[in-house]
């Protein structure tokens, strides 16, 4: 069907660049501001729903029936992040108890530009699972994608042009992870990774190579599609591996 490009290191890097580019003025957008973005990721995907559906059906060999559930859900798991957008900040932030004259408070911030393996199961719901929480908080992402229906992530990136979401915030990288994941690691303006599926070879490169610049590493299994369709392959706690919290003191005044 196509020829699909095998991502280098220099291509890696280059999408790091543009990822650093774009992260600042995507967090420094208003969280609802970006839960407007996502939920209009949702509808730009629902007015293709039919199109993903074939993609599935013929490149991927889903039957009609499962292919119409992945994308309903991942239509459904975009507008479900779009509304903790600006939610999270609110159920995870705290203001802390202190013995002196002073607020204390502590508030999540995004941790900067994500690198995330994506699953190997799911090409549409497993791609969305990953990128929506890391999105959501106000983070740039670089997908590195390699299943059997590529093509798939490609086409999402063409509904992610059209959906106001600013360039450079969703990278997607095609290719396989093997070559890609020394340099993922021990590239040093990566601040966080997520790695789903990672053999236990590649959990050593990725947190041997990460260790020097301290980058926060995240792993999760892979599931079947019909498990990243289940409730639990979503959640606010799936933002939270991308988020720093900060702590701001402020002199009680009269």
């Amino acid at each position: 069907m196509a020829n699909i490009c095998r991502a280098s290191r220099k291509d890696f890097r280059d999408a790091v660049v543009e990822a650093r580019e774009a992260q600042e003025g995507w967090s420094s957008r208003s969280a609802f501001n970006r839960g407007q973005i996502l939920y209009r990721m949702g509808e730009m995907l629902e007015s293709r729903r039919q199109a993903f559906v074939d993609t599935l059906v013929e490149v991927a060999g889903y039957d009609r029936e499962q292919a119409e559930a992945e994308v309903d859900v991942a239509i459904d798991r975009l507008v479900w992040y779009a509304g903790w957008t600006d939610k999270f900040a609110q159920v995870f932030g705290t203001v802390n108890p202190v013995a002196s004259s002073h607020f204390d408070f502590s508030v999540p911030e995004p941790s900067g530009v994500v690198a995330a393996f994506c699953p190997g199961n799911a090409p549409l719901l497993g791609l969305v699972s990953c990128m929506a929480p890391v999105i959501a908080p106000g983070n740039a992402v670089i997908l590195i994608v390699e299943n059997e229906a590529p093509t798939i992530a490609l086409d999402l990136a063409e509904v992610l042009d059209t959906s106001d979401l600013p360039g450079g915030v969703v990278n997607i990288l095609t290719g396989h992870r093997t070559e890609l994941r020394e340099h993922v690691g021990g590239h040093r303006d990566v601040d966080a990774i997520l790695s789903v599926g990672a053999s236990t070879e590649e959990r050593t490169v990725l947190e041997e190579e990460g260790a020097e610049s301290v980058t926060r590493m995240e792993f999760r299994p892979d599931r079947s599609p019909a498990d990243w369709r289940a409730d639990d392959s979503q959640s606010p706690y799936w933002i939270t591996p991308f988020v720093e919290f900060k702590t701001t003191w402020h002199p009680v005044g009269r």
